[in-house]
């Protein structure tokens, strides 16, 4: 039975949407346009819609074009794991590995990994990504990512193993010249709520959206990660709690402040998590060289 919609034609259209032009996808596929222009035309002949606006400067979507892409992406995630799954069964080797790290820990440690993993000469592509909160989560069970690191709060349901990478302290940080330093004896709730809080958004994508450290505030800023809080709030913009070994430089440097606290914010155990049924080596030896670090050290 013949089908006009073939994984090479996905693979065109892909190509097409995210790079903007014909030309820029036929180099990126190392096909010339000409013939990334014939699969799109037989499949628009075949299919009876068109695919593309052409009466754009860049390459455009139309709705059926888009709605071919975004289904047909699935189908190529698809193949491509199922490609992963056969080469790993002859090596145990992956082709690709995605780590989704929690904004709370440093990049630092991670990528000094790299350098180490790629002397073992393995063709594995790492892919890294950052996740806030429950998003940490939300990788892993949706599958976005083969190993999270920095996991924290209640455990999802599913065939997954952990591994206690250690406790997070947080500290109540302001700005050096924040009103707040002016406070007699620790900042309590009331005292607080006067003043923005800073807040980095959860990243889940599917999984209810799970908060941490929220303080009851005139206002509230969400950010995109911790990196944007942490600046936010030496900014003065507003105030919260901070991952101690985040910080550690800024303090020392008289750029934050830590202040006293009467609202409790207990330390925090994270996790690396991964499935269990994922027996690739590359995974193996990132679990086991991310299991020796010291993830909560004061940052330089």
């Amino acid at each position: 039975m013949h089908h006009a919609i073939t994984l090479d034609a996905l693979r065109v259209l892909d190509a097409i949407d995210r790079k903007g032009s014909f030309g820029a996808a036929a180099e990126m596929l190392f096909k010339v346009p000409s013939a990334l222009s014939y699969t799109v035309q037989k499949l628009e002949s075949e299919l009876g819609v068109n695919l593309f606006d052409r009466s754009k400067q860049r390459a455009q979507l139309t709705a059926a074009g888009r709605l071919l892409l975004e289904e047909g992406r699935t189908l190529l995630q698809a193949t491509s794991r199922l490609e992963d799954a056969v080469k790993q069964l002859e090596s145990g080797w992956e082709t690709q590995l995605r780590i989704a790290k929690d904004t709370i820990l440093p990049n630092e440690p991670l990528l000094k990994l790299i350098p180490p993993f790629h002397q073992l000469d393995k063709q594995v592509a790492i892919d890294i990504s950052e996740e806030v909160l429950g998003g940490s989560w939300d990788a892993l069970v949706c599958d976005r990512c083969d190993l999270t690191l920095g996991v924290g709060g209640e455990f999802p349901k599913g065939t997954f193993e952990y591994r206690l990478m250690g406790e997070v302290e947080f500290v109540f940080a302001v700005a050096p010249d924040h009103p707040l330093t002016r406070h007699k004896g620790p900042v309590d709730a009331a005292a607080i709520r006067a003043f923005t809080t800073i807040v980095a958004a959860d990243s889940s994508l599917t999984s209810p959206l799970r908060s941490s450290g929220l303080l009851d505030s005139h206002q509230t800023v969400r950010v995109a990660n911790m990196t944007a809080k942490i600046d936010a709030q030496r900014l003065g913009v507003g105030v919260g709690f901070l991952a101690r070994h985040l910080i550690g430089n800024l303090l020392a440097r008289g750029e934050l402040v830590a202040l006293p606290c009467s609202v409790p914010r207990p330390n925090m155990p994270l996790y690396m998590a991964w499935r269990k049924d994922n027996a690739g080596r590359a995974l193996a030896w990132f679990v086991e060289a991310c299991g020796g670090i010291d993830w909560f050290a004061s940052q330089d």
